[in-house]
Formats: structure tokens, sequence, C-alpha cells
């Protein structure tokens, strides 16, 4: 059996990756490939996880979880999406990291079904917007307080991304830029689900239909309906042409307006964050899609 892990980032896609594949869910699960609603899994989890303190889980164990999970007897692929398997959103960084307690909470996560074959993937987000939106999910009513022991100029996905690596050096990882999302939306569907690009897929234009004008969007569906892309490169370009002239500017620009935050810092932040890009090109076993 294969285990997809889908960890987030808190911040990213906001759970809407997670109900486009759920859209699928009954064609793909003729195939085995399982897309189970949150409700489902996300309270199991934690207190499976709570209970086996990071041992493996025994055969009964894992047959009972699945019980809870899912109620088809095939199970090949089981993807599983919670933004809060590693921690909230008020631990994501510290100090100068992304998610410290990532190597344990994994160990644990594996040790759910240990004889599976486990898959990462995470959506990252540029520090500069990510630690406000952060703050924004958070109860914290002071941003000073909220990032008081925070190194924000410091944090990088790279060094995450090589902690979770070696601590588990045969689970491929899969990374995508939330920045890049409405280009590579259907790419990372399949990815999830590892079906190929004929496969019919459907929510594959749902991130672009929250940024685009109306009048775009369905001129969009339209010109799909009628010039079928045949690969992913010319259906990205499709895409892409549309969002240059229908994208709403107000859901694709962030304007950060926050107490010691110069635009100098958020600028240094965003070149560290696309200069990290070309390290995490460079991790053995990390996979990142670009468009």
């Amino acid at each position: 059996m294969q285990v997809v892990f889908h960890l987030g980032a808190p911040c990213t896609d906001l759970g809407l990756l997670h109900k486009s594949l759920l859209k699928n869910r009954a064609r793909l699960a003729e195939d085995g490939i399982l897309v189970p609603p949150l409700v489902r899994y996300r309270s199991v989890i934690k207190e499976t996880m709570r209970a086996l303190q990071g041992r493996p889980a025994p055969p009964e164990v894992q047959e009972a979880l699945l019980d809870a999970i899912v109620d088809e007897a095939r199970v090949e692929r089981l993807i599983l999406s919670d933004p809060r398997f590693v921690c909230i959103n008020r631990l994501v960084v510290q100090r100068a990291q992304i998610w410290p307690m990532v190597e344990r909470q994994t160990v644990a996560l594996r040790a759910l079904f240990p004889q599976a074959a486990v898959e990462f993937h995470i959506g990252m987000r540029n520090p500069a917007t990510l630690i406000p939106a952060l703050f924004t999910g958070s109860k914290f009513k002071d941003f000073s307080e909220f990032t008081e022991r925070m190194q924000p100029h410091a944090v990088t996905w790279s060094e995450m991304l090589q902690r979770l690596r070696m601590t588990h050096p045969d689970a491929p990882i899969t990374v995508w830029c939330n920045e890049d999302t409405p280009l590579l939306w259907g790419q990372i569907l399949r990815e999830l689900a590892d079906v190929t690009f004929d496969f019919p897929l459907r929510g594959v234009d749902d991130l672009v239909g929250t940024i685009m004008d109306p009048t775009g969007y369905k001129r969009l569906r339209r010109y799909l309906a009628d010039h079928p892309p045949q690969t992913e490169m010319q259906r990205r370009r499709i895409l892409g042409a549309f969002l240059d002239r229908y994208a709403l500017e107000t859901e694709i620009e962030e304007r950060l307006d926050l107490p010691g935050w110069t635009p100098e810092l958020v600028e240094q932040m965003t070149a560290a964050y696309e200069d990290d890009m070309d390290v995490i090109a460079r991790i053995p076993g990390v996979t990142l899609l670009t468009p």
C-alpha cells in the first residue's frame, strides 16, 4: 500500500487541493486510489499517534485505523491531507526554522502504516507572506509579539526539507511554490493521485476560477473545451495567457503593512526565498514542481 501525506503547508491552498481531489473520489476509488474526507481521519489519526507514541502500529491497529478512515476494501494508494499534521499555525515558524518538529511528527505518521510506501507532498510559501498569514490565523493580536522569537530573514524551506529527507531517506518528497499553484494545479492533483495527464480529473481549474474575472474564467473553460490541450506544457501556456488578461489583482497581489517589516526586509526575504529554490532543486529525493 502507498500512503501519501500532504502536509500543507498551512496558509497555502487553504484546503482547496483536498476538495478538488474529493470531486474525483468515486472515479479514483475504482483504481484503488482513496481520498477520504478530512472528518474521517483527522481525529482518529491524532488519537492513534498519541496512543502509539512513535511505536509502529501492530496489524490490528492498522486494520482498525483503515476501517475508520475508508469504506473500500481495496486500498492501493491512500491520500491524506491536513495542514495540521505537523503542528498548529503558531508553531510553524520558530526562530530560523520551519517546522522544527517535522522529524518527530512524520516519524509518528509513518508509524501508523509501518509497511507502507510513504510519500510527502508540501506546498511552500514565501516566508515574507507566510508569517503574516500565520499571524492572521492565530489568536495573537500583536504582530511583534507573534514574531518575537522568529528570525524571519534566516528562514528557509531547504533547511526543513534536508532534515525531512535525512529522517526519511526512502520517502520521495514532492514540493511546489504556492505562488506557482495557478499554473501547476492540475499537475499537483495528478502527482498526489499518481495518474497520467489523460486521466479525466475534475477540479483542475478550481484555483484559477478563484483568481480570475468571471467572464474571463467562462471564456477559459470554453476555450479549453474547444481546444483540449494535449500536454501539461500546452495547458500551462493557455492558463498563463488567460491569467495575464483576466487575473484579479486583488487576488494575486499581497500588500504588507506590518510593524517592523520594511519594504527592504520583504524584498530581501523574497529574494532569499527565490534563491532557496535553487538549493531545493538539488536535494536528492526531492522533486520541485515548476511552471
